[in-house]
């Protein structure tokens, strides 16, 4: 007996003995966990700074001068918010789904936990999971390493029952639940409450109904399982059984929950956030560029440098939204309509179309050299495959989506035929400023920037026609001795070359010949003849000078003939300059961007054109009287009798050699607006200038896009007269006794524009 009673004595001392060093073991392990002590074998353990200051990857938000979020550069889609900007409908609707004693617990639910462990142990885990909102939280924050053994699984998840307490002792239940918000992801792109609203509904998260409330916390668990726009029916179903914990739980009554348990998923405003989509593509990948070398000047406050891509930067643009969207319709609604089709009919039936070109071998040089451009060719010359497996490959057809007017199509056709496809197509470039700040309120970089990613606002340099005379007009006003009324004899006018020949331009119209005329009308009828005359006056040299001041940093060759726009330059350099003209004779840099702030609000750099003068105000007024001609009387007339737009306007068309390039440079008291027009390859135009002139090429677009804001009255554009210098009040320019009111009433017979 009494070895009996020794033994289970031992048995006990061995059994506490145990006992204790498992409590041990444990509470030892915990305190490791709680505290953050390292092992390489439990794994990091996120610190308390680390809790305080939780890291995600932010996307970098573009915002509108209007307010309104033009796109978004990121890792991953996210953006935060605060609890107060979140509807109540989808708080109630997540507690409901995710954790209904969310507000009772400390980070682990009890209650839920013994569910766990009773289903396991029974074998009905169909009762539910035990993690609460904080637990999924601290493995959003803190996520797991993949490939875990069984062990290593539980020690983690005990990790995460330490970092939701942690979570608990540091945050309100307000600051857990919108954190645990801005974590998830809702699939399709979209990281956080943010842009998943903005992804599903093209809402805030603060305008969410509790039908939409009920979805998007129905998606989180399974967000391909249950989107709305890959499995409708599961989403459905998904969020009417939310709405069903919600009624239960008292977030909302059982009429409430049958009727709107019967309402259709509204998916009408879906949009996934893609760089290559939406509005404004061509100027967001532009001021991406910009970003980058901003960034690596600008550093945070631990010493590194901002990155565009985590630390959830707020550009705010210059760019209008409503005006945007007006320019890019107006491209549109020219191009699509209009432009393209007479340009199809125009090269019916011809085997060389669309290449003004003399003959067959030198439409296949162009082929060729276009083939050795492309990306397909980079990439298969750099996998060591020869030229004539090259050449095979892109005469093989192969399944390939396209661009059209009518929207992206899937069809077969060969890599070469695809590159002729989309010769074929012409482009357009539009930029618009406002006179005064130097804001850009719309650019339009071409016609789609998923299919064409060449820029041709501020990357194209293209020849820029009569739209450089003014640069020329502009000296001559300067000068003193020149006004729009002075009178020239309209003859020919040779310039002596350097080499002793003599350059003569041409002019195609006859129109008073041999006569005596006004700059007002030369400019207006873009005379090149009197540019000739002016040039020979004034020098390549000075003429250069002078668009130097307004803004024009591109090689501009010092030959006569630049008179005649033989220079190529960027839309952004001619919108800066002829905008000059509006500002007084102040050239004001076209600039993007307002300010930038950081994550918190906090404004890194806040940003204000340069300005410079360039001219006298009476010199800019004189220039844009000149320029009134051209709207009023010459090549720009049709503004005025063919879209009705009667306000006053300055402008100036331009058409370059062969029609490759049709241009508009268009004034009024507040914007300046440049429109561009043509094929990206220079050998593609249109054979006869009716049909290739800026007039017709790009003066439509300028149109439609001013009718639209004019029609704008939120806009604020002004419909009045520009503005006389204050130090001159004598400065009428009505040469010719022109009758206005005769005029508007009239239907001018159009002048074409002169190439040279």
């Amino acid at each position: 007996m009494a070895k009996k009673n020794a033994k289970k004595k031992k048995d006990i001392k061995v059994y506490l003995i145990v006992l204790w060093s498992l409590f041990a073991l444990s509470t030892i392990s915990v305190y490791m966990l709680f505290y953050g002590i390292n092992h390489e074998w439990f794994g990091p353990m996120p610190t308390f700074e680390e809790l305080e200051n939780p890291e995600t990857n932010l996307a970098t938000e573009i915002i509108s001068a209007d307010g309104k979020l033009l796109g978004t550069y990121y890792i991953e889609n996210r953006s935060n918010v605060s609890y107060q900007d979140i509807s109540p409908n989808l708080i109630n609707a997540l507690v409901a789904i995710e954790d209904i004693r969310f507000y009772e617990h400390s980070g682990i639910d009890k209650i839920a936990l013994f569910r766990v462990i009773k289903g396991i142990s029974t074998g009905h885990t169909e009762q539910g999971g035990g993690s609460t909102i904080t637990q999924q939280l601290a493995k959003n924050l803190f996520p797991r390493d993949e490939n875990l053994s069984k062990l290593q699984l539980v020690v983690r998840k005990l990790q995460e029952w330490v970092t939701a307490t942690k979570l608990e002792y540091n945050y309100s239940k307000d600051e857990i639940i919108a954190m645990y918000l801005n974590t998830v992801f809702y699939g399709h792109n979209a990281y956080g409450i943010k842009k998943a609203t903005e992804t599903f509904f093209g809402k805030q998260p603060d305008e969410l109904s509790i039908e939409e409330a009920a979805l998007l916390a129905g998606v989180v668990n399974a967000p391909t399982k249950f989107s709305p726009k890959r499995n409708p029916n599961n989403a459905l179903n998904r969020r009417n059984l939310v709405l069903k914990r919600m009624e239960i739980n008292g977030f909302i009554t059982e009429q409430q929950y049958d009727s709107i348990s019967q309402i259709p998923i509204d998916i009408s405003h879906f949009g996934v956030l893609d760089h290559r989509a939406g509005q404004a593509t061509y100027f967001r990948e532009f001021l991406r560029g910009m970003m980058h070398e901003w960034a690596k000047t600008h550093y945070k406050p631990d010493g590194t440098p901002y990155n565009i891509y985590k630390d959830g930067l707020r550009i705010y643009t210059t760019i209008d939204s409503r005006m945007q969207q007006y320019a890019e319709d107006a491209v549109r609604e020219h191009l699509a309509l209009d432009l393209q089709p007479s340009f199809y009919a125009h090269w019916e039936d011809d085997p060389k179309a669309p290449f003004v070109l003399s003959n067959e071998e030198d439409v296949e040089k162009i082929m060729t050299l276009s083939m050795k451009r492309s990306e397909r060719y980079r990439v298969l010359r750099k996998a060591g495959w020869p030229m004539d497996s090259i050449v095979a490959n892109f005469n093989t057809p192969i399944p390939m989506t396209v661009f059209s007017w009518d929207g992206p199509f899937d069809t077969v056709m060969t890599p070469m035929d695809s590159i002729r496809y989309y010769k074929y197509f012409l482009q357009s470039a539009l930029m618009s400023v406002e006179t005064g700040t130097g804001y850009v309120k719309a650019y339009v970089g071409g016609n789609d920037y998923r299919f064409f990613q060449y820029d041709h606002v501020t990357q194209a340099k293209r020849q820029v026609g009569s739209t450089f005379k003014p640069f020329l007009y502009s000296l001559a006003m300067q000068e003193g001795e020149y006004t729009p009324c002075t009178k020239v004899a309209n003859i020919s006018y040779s310039i002596q070359l350097p080499d002793g020949k003599f350059w003569e331009p041409k002019d195609s119209g006859k129109a008073k010949l041999g006569e005596e005329v006004t700059l007002r009308w030369a400019l207006a009828h873009s005379n090149n003849r009197i540019s000739a005359y002016l040039m020979k006056r004034f020098g390549p040299e000075a003429t250069i000078q002078m668009a130097r001041r307004m803004g024009v940093k591109s090689d501009i060759p010092a030959v006569p003939s630049i008179c005649l726009g033989v220079c190529d330059l960027t839309l952004y350099e001619m919108v800066g300059a002829i905008s000059t003209f509006a500002n007084k004779g102040v050239y004001v840099k076209p600039i993007f961007i307002t300010k930038i702030e950081d994550k918190n609000g906090n404004v890194i750099e806040a940003f204000k054109a340069e300005k410079r003068e360039a001219m006298d105000d009476v010199t800019a007024y004189k220039m844009i009287e000149l320029m009134k001609g051209v709207v009023y009387e010459g090549t720009g007339v049709r503004l005025r009798y063919k879209y009705g737009l009667r306000y006053p306007i300055a402008g100036k068309t331009g058409t370059t050699q062969n029609q490759s390039d049709g241009w508009f440079m268009g004034i009024t008291p507040d914007l300046t607006t440049g429109v561009w027009t043509g094929a990206e390859d220079r050998s593609v135009h249109f054979k006869t200038i009716t049909l290739g002139q800026g007039s017709n090429m790009a003066l439509p677009i300028w149109a439609l896009y001013m009718q639209k804001v004019y029609a704008d009255p939120t806009l604020g554009i002004s419909k009045g007269d520009f503005t006389k210098p204050l130090s001159r009040v004598d400065l009428d320019f009505d040469c010719d006794k022109y009758d206005e009111e005769q005029n508007a009433a009239a239907t001018p017979e159009e002048t074409e524009e002169d190439e040279f």
